[in-house]
């Protein structure tokens, strides 16, 4: 919605949802353009480590706060507070539905490998337990994403989401319909066998939306004047 331009420094702030223990779409985003994140996890040690992380460090510095989500059964209510405004959310959803799911996947892609061998099964992702599943697995976490963004749709500018499953993308598509989505695309990505695709939806419309582009390309610009 920007003509291809990337908005850099503190003038955009993005809402990770789930970052997890290591922070890494904030850590990338904050090195690669220089935005300012906000992680919300319902796990304190994860978000404990990810502001370690950040204070540790001199050139993420002032890019993260955290937000804990005390509410699990959730995703934006009680974390986007009044008032606030997001240019962007991100999110990795949880895609399995159990554990036992998420074991399965990893003995399937065994075989598939020629590497199957019982009693040493490993899983093939990282990521705490509520990362990597939840009840009702990946669409389901997504489509409650997309019901609970209708009503942050004034204070968040674009949302999106990974779907790892394509099998999951009719019911998204149906969950955006059913929320009155403004403008809506799946962008398919791939890198080597691996096939993904990320989900973005907005409410604002397109006039609104450009005007909120141009005024973070304006704050970039002032800022960068500021420091040279």
């Amino acid at each position: 919605s920007n003509d291809g331009r990337i908005p850099q420094g503190d003038a955009v702030c993005v809402l990770d949802i789930g970052v997890g223990a290591n922070a890494i779409y904030p850590m990338i985003g904050r090195v690669a353009y220089g935005w300012r994140f906000v992680g919300t996890d319902i796990d304190s040690a994860a978000l404990k480590n990810a502001e370690h992380i950040f204070d540790s460090n001199e050139v993420l510095a002032r890019g993260f706060a955290s937000q804990l989500q005390t509410q699990r059964e959730h995703i934006f209510e009680g974390v986007i507070q009044p008032g606030e405004f997001f240019d962007l959310t991100v999110c990795n959803p949880p895609f399995h539905s159990s554990a036992a799911d998420a074991a399965g996947g990893t003995r399937r892609k065994l075989r598939n490998l020629g590497h199957d061998q019982p009693g040493k099964l490993a899983l093939n992702f990282g990521g705490q337990g509520s990362e990597l599943w939840c009840e009702g697995g990946e669409i389901r976490f997504v489509s409650q994403l997309v019901a609970e963004s209708a009503a942050m749709g004034q204070q968040v500018l674009w949302f999106t989401s990974l779907v790892s499953k394509a099998s999951n993308l009719p019911g998204i598509e149906a969950a955006l319909s059913k929320a009155g989505v403004k403008a809506r695309r799946i962008v398919e990505m791939g890198q080597g066998q691996k096939q993904s695709r990320l989900a973005v939806w907005s409410f604002v419309g397109r006039a609104e939306r450009q005007k909120c582009a141009e005024e973070v390309m304006a704050k970039d610009a002032a800022l960068q004047a500021q420091l040279k």
